[in-house]
């Protein structure tokens, strides 16, 4: 089982208001979207430290520019 800890977060008013409109639109907790928006953004952040690495990585190596990429694979508009 998943085990949790409660933490304390202090919202500027305009931001709880609108959390709590949201909350009771969809009948799901204020918790479920701090939650969410939590685990979005640390999945954002591991995304960007990996991009980061990649480049870090690739730095002197020959890159292919991204407009190069997008004709080579029909998707240039």
């Amino acid at each position: 089982p998943n085990q949790t800890s409660t933490i304390a977060v202090r919202l500027p008013e305009d931001i709880a208001s609108e959390l709590e409109e949201i909350s009771r639109e969809t009948g799901r907790s204020k918790s479920y979207y701090v939650r969410e928006a939590i685990t979005k953004y640390l999945e954002d952040r591991a995304d960007y430290l990996d991009a980061v690495r990649v480049l870090e990585k690739s730095k002197g190596k020959k890159r292919i520019p991204f407009e190069q990429i997008k004709r080579e694979l029909g998707l240039d508009d």
